[in-house]
């Protein structure tokens, strides 16, 4: 990988945005029971280094519409904001 902007909640990543390709790539958490269905999707891959934590990969943003983009990007901040510890969700307003 090159130059990556990654976006975190609590120092934990949920989306992962490639800059330096072309077209530009993203990688984000996916629910376990998505998992297989989007990863086969066109387009679509396991993310390397992260799929064995259900995270997918995709080629192009561009290949996504405004809303499954934004559905996608929310879900992956729930999903590791949900498995924040208690201290840290409390540091940051959650609980």
């Amino acid at each position: 990988m090159g130059n990556d902007l990654c976006f975190c909640i609590g120092e934990k990543m949920f989306l992962v945005i490639g800059l330096d390709q072309s077209p530009t790539s993203a990688a984000f958490k996916v629910l376990e029971e998505q998992f297989e269905e989007i990863s086969s999707r066109e387009g679509f891959k396991p993310a390397p280094y992260t799929a064995r934590y259900k995270w997918v990969m995709i080629n192009d943003i561009k290949e996504m519409t405004k809303k499954e983009w934004q559905f996608y990007i929310e879900q992956s901040y729930s999903l590791v904001k949900d498995k924040l510890s208690d201290k840290i969700k409390k540091q940051l307003g959650f609980i």
